[in-house]
């Protein structure tokens, strides 16, 4: 089964989506570093990237900080949202900048957030708000055991 928008990703794409799945030189132009390794100019591999993002081929492009091994504490949370309330909530959600990302899914439970704070404790404390600031409960999912999935398009 082809994935949707595969199609659209030529060689050059793929190349740069599985070079940018190990890591991102911090360096004063990570961009050139990464476009010269893969034999590119720097705008053309920046003109790529707004692209697949663009086309939500990707839905985001940045760093990915673990919580809990700075010192925070992060939580997969969801709620069950009536769709004629959805927009107010999802507007309540992602003003807390608690919030990493959201998700709607369709599904009873069609609103999937993460919440990364410095605490445990700040987690439920921003959990109990959003349910009374909402309405709705929040359903809390720690991670219990993390696994690491690598991610790869056919060149």
């Amino acid at each position: 089964m082809t994935a949707p928008g595969a199609e659209r990703l030529g060689t050059t794409d793929r190349r740069i989506l599985n070079r940018l799945q190990e890591g991102f030189p911090i360096s004063p132009r990570p961009f050139l570093d990464v476009a010269e390794e893969l034999g590119l100019a720097e705008d053309d591999l920046i003109s790529r990237l707004e692209r697949m993002r663009a086309a939500r081929l990707i839905t985001r492009f940045g760093p990915f900080f673990d919580a809990a091994a700075m010192g925070g504490a992060f939580c997969l949370c969801a709620m069950a949202v009536p769709a004629d309330e959805f927009e107010a909530v999802l507007t309540k959600v992602n003003e807390r900048p608690e919030v990493a990302h959201n998700y709607e899914r369709g599904h009873r439970l069609n609103m999937w957030f993460v919440l990364a704070t410095e605490t445990e404790e700040e987690i439920e404390a921003v959990a109990g708000s959003l349910e009374r600031e909402t309405g709705h409960r929040v359903r809390r999912f720690p991670k219990l055991r993390e696994f690491y999935v690598g991610f790869r398009v056919m060149a």
